[in-house]
């Protein structure tokens, strides 16, 4: 979607969740400087914050803004989940107070960004990740193995029957059927593919040169239109499968594989993706937290699940009048805290709590100009 200059917040706001949380305490070690608190919850700056962004944070930053007000009740965050770029360039042109991104944002256009922060470099601050669960439709079969080798051959057209070799040597259980396979990959423009693709190049080098990007690379399969369009079309063809967002599958009932790294098969399970959250490592040292998503993609942890993607919070370093600071570092630090437990009812994983710590100390050194 192309984006629109101009402030187009407000009625497009993200319809909240119906969640029913109870307001925790917040944390007592952190600085208590600008703070107001109501119910243990971060109350402090103007009341209204505006972001826009990343379609595939938009439930998560739904849970939030829902828990926000019900302990900080004149609070609200207005959120447009028109898009990682949209997102990014409203946040360069001083239109919104944040961003929501699918990837960091560098180079020229954080140099942009730099002049709407009054000279202070942006931030990027992962603090949503919303692991990818490969679904498939195979009668019998309930437990499926896979690995990104077996799944890059797949979806470029070179592993064709589900009784493959490469499949059985990680099935030696199942039976599986001499069955065509059917790839299902999104149509249209999507992170998510960009992601498993960008998982694939890094897990399985040697069968997926196909690179990544929002386009599916893979030239083989059935296209559906995003990801409610992958469920369906899942479940509507025998020996299909396909990759979607956690809270799609579940929500759907759909099986999905175990995944295995390379030390052993893992499901998808919010214990599973912490772990490799929490051996991800950043590609710098500081508060710009951009993540190396081959340390992620690429995990061989044992029991780290390893298709878990991140989207930023696209944050000023310095340079926000203080009632706008104030209230972007309570919105962001009550997200990164009391905001986590309806995460994984949303399909989303909470952080861990030594990933959540470093997020916390960046959140708490964002500054502001008097």
């Amino acid at each position: 979607m192309r984006p629109t200059l101009g402030r187009t917040l407000g009625a497009t706001a993200v319809a909240v969740a119906a969640l029913a949380l109870a307001g925790c305490g917040s944390d007592d070690n952190l600085p208590r400087a600008d703070r107001a608190t109501a119910g243990g919850a971060e109350c402090g700056g103007k009341n209204t914050l505006t972001a826009e962004g990343s379609t595939a944070q938009q439930n998560a930053i739904a849970v939030f803004n829902q828990a926000w007000r019900q302990v900080c009740p004149d609070k609200n965050l207005a959120y447009n989940p028109t898009g990682s770029g949209a997102g990014r360039e409203q946040f360069v042109a001083d239109q919104v107070d944040f961003a929501g991104s699918d990837s960091a944002i560098t180079g020229a256009q954080a140099e942009q960004a730099a002049a709407r922060c009054a000279g202070n470099p942006p931030w990027n601050l992962p603090l949503v990740f919303g692991p990818v669960a490969v679904i498939y439709h195979l009668d019998g079969v309930d437990d499926l193995v896979l690995d990104a080798d077996a799944l890059a051959r797949i979806f470029s057209g070179r592993i064709t029957r589900w009784n493959d070799p490469a499949i059985a040597a990680l099935n030696p259980d199942a039976v599986l059927p001499d069955q065509p396979v059917t790839p299902i990959y999104r149509s249209d423009s999507s992170g998510t593919t960009d992601n498993f693709q960008r998982y694939l190049a890094t897990a399985a080098p040697q069968h997926w040169n196909k690179g990544a990007g929002s386009e599916f690379q893979g030239g083989v399969g059935e296209g559906a239109q995003k990801s409610a369009g992958v469920v369906q079309a899942v479940q509507a063809t025998p020996g299909a499968v396909g990759y979607v967002e956690k809270g799609f599958a579940e929500h759907a009932g759909m099986r999905f594989a175990r995944i295995d790294n390379g030390a052993g098969p893992v499901a998808l399970t919010d214990e599973t993706a912490g772990r490799a959250i929490d051996a991800a490592g950043f590609a710098g040292d500081g508060h710009d937290l951009i993540l190396d998503l081959d340390s992620i993609f690429g995990t061989t942890e044992p029991d780290a699940y390893p298709l878990v993607p991140p989207t930023y919070e696209i944050v000023c370093s310095a340079g926000y009048d203080p009632d706008t600071g104030a209230a972007v570092k309570a919105f962001l630090r009550f997200a990164a805290t009391d905001g986590q437990p309806g995460l994984s009812a949303a399909g989303y994983v909470p952080l861990p709590e030594r990933f959540k710590q470093r997020l916390l100390a960046a959140v708490e050194a964002i500054g502001t100009t008097e």
